[in-house]
């Protein structure tokens, strides 16, 4: 069988099987089985063999023990109730401004997401926090839940996060290291923050109606009080992201060892915000080991499947039709990026990273392509998949505490302006390299 044939039948077999509703993680391992007996002539011992040595040399990677500390980060962050404390404290700063209140979402979202990367807690937490006093406040429904679930997915993107790790794990580039990555996100992510931002207040000053302020009787604080709230609530959480930052873009630490100090330093937070006890500490262990093993899952049949997709000619064949034809380096780049975006509809970013990564990267070599330019085009493309029907998983995190009477049609409505400023974003970075590039050179090219 020609190698276009399994390649086609591979890609196929997968979408239906995820179609189906079988999980992914095993889905991309019995792909990988079967196609990977196909092409060997069912030789067992051989498969066996080359699956082996590639899921042990993925479990040697050292980078990767970063992934469970940083979850740990995460979850006693989310429960420490650092997050409460700054959008309180924004409320009140923020609240008299037209969308102010969204406002705030947006900036408490960019910070949280600093110091946890997890979308699942930053959404929940924000629509818990938020998504009551917004509707209260007279917001628009579709407004509050595109504002809660687009801002919640910065955790994806803004450094320390994990896609950021697991890419920097399955390159060999020094250009995609972690450090890199972690530098090239900063501005990125600080872009889309403005982008939201701007939107917001464009959009509540043509219709006050929709992002109404919070009334003048509420507004009692004086710029004092104000200026102590927020510094009181908002140092905390900026020393610890400096911490973890500064030691991995300075090259004090490794990004697992400035993972294990982030870990340390979200326990001290929480002991100082009195919230560290023997439950809290569980809660967050257990949490990260079920969603530790749900990432490693998919590492390995995401590496499963690859290596079986590239060993069959795969590589060879999507390499072929997009470089074959008189199509330019920047109309390639364009599929490429609708590919991932397409399958960001259906598929686990994991997923399409381990997929993809693989594949796409020694195209973007061809095309000569910066490669830590064209792997942050691919993490910001990917962050798009948590807003994207029908599987966004943001939108389910947010229908999940959603406050009552908001439906899914709100949430569906509310996501598409987001969706759209995610990718006037992509198109910004990939006319400017240098908002990408730019300060991992300042800070590694001594």
């Amino acid at each position: 069988m020609s190698a276009e044939v399994l390649t086609i039948l591979m890609f196929a077999t997968l979408i239906i099987a995820i179609v189906m509703g079988h999980p992914l993680a095993y889905t991309l391992a019995a792909v990988a089985t079967l196609f990977g007996l196909i092409d060997n002539g069912f030789n067992v011992p051989i498969l066996f063999d080359m699956f082996a040595n590639n899921s042990w040399g993925l479990m040697q990677n050292y980078v990767i023990v970063a992934v469970p500390l940083f979850i740990m980060m995460a979850q006693v962050l989310d429960r420490s109730k650092v997050s409460e404390r700054l959008f309180e404290s924004l409320y009140i700063v923020l609240g008299g401004l037209k969308g102010g209140l969204g406002l705030a979402v947006v900036v408490v979202s960019t910070v949280f997401a600093a110091t946890t990367g997890i979308i699942g807690a930053s959404v929940v937490a924000m629509g818990l926090m938020a998504g009551p006093s917004l509707i209260k406040k007279g917001y628009q429904k579709e407004l509050t839940a595109g504002i809660i679930c687009a801002s919640g997915t910065m955790g994806i993107l803004i450094p320390p996060s994990i896609m950021l790790v697991i890419y920097g794990g399955l390159t060999g580039f020094k250009e995609t290291s972690v450090g890199n990555l972690f530098a090239g996100a900063i501005l990125p992510g600080i872009l889309l923050a403005t982008l939201y931002f701007v939107y917001i207040v464009i959009l509540c000053h043509i219709n006050p109606k929709i992002g109404p302020p919070i009334k003048e009787s509420d507004r009692t604080h004086t710029a004092v009080q104000k200026w102590t709230m927020t510094l009181k609530s908002l140092v905390p959480p900026l020393g610890l992201i400096l911490t973890v930052m500064g030691t991995i873009l300075t090259g004090i630490a490794t990004p697992t060892e400035a993972a294990a100090l982030g870990v340390a330093g979200a326990m001290f937070l929480a002991l100082a915000n009195r919230q560290l006890n023997w439950r809290v500490l569980k809660e967050a262990s257990l949490s990260t080991y079920r969603t530790t093993a749900m990432i490693m899952m998919l590492f390995i049949g995401g590496k499963l499947f690859s290596t079986v997709f590239l060993s069959i000619g795969g590589g060879d064949v999507v390499a072929d039709f997009l470089l074959g034809g008189s199509l330019s380096r920047y109309a390639v780049l364009a599929i490429m990026m609708a590919i991932v975006f397409f399958m960001g509809m259906f598929i686990d970013w994991a997923a399409i990273l381990l997929v993809t990564v693989p594949i796409f990267t020694p195209i973007a070599m061809e095309l000569d392509f910066n490669p830590l330019w064209f792997a942050m085009l691919m993490c910001v493309n990917l962050q798009t998949s948590f807003l994207t029907p029908p599987f966004g998983y943001a939108l389910f995190y947010f229908k999940g505490v959603a406050p009552e009477g908001i439906n899914i049609g709100h949430i569906y409505r509310g996501i598409i302006p987001f969706v759209g400023l995610q990718l006037l974003g992509l198109a910004i970075m990939i006319i400017f390299p240098e908002i990408i590039t730019w300060l991992p050179k300042v800070l590694f090219s001594h």
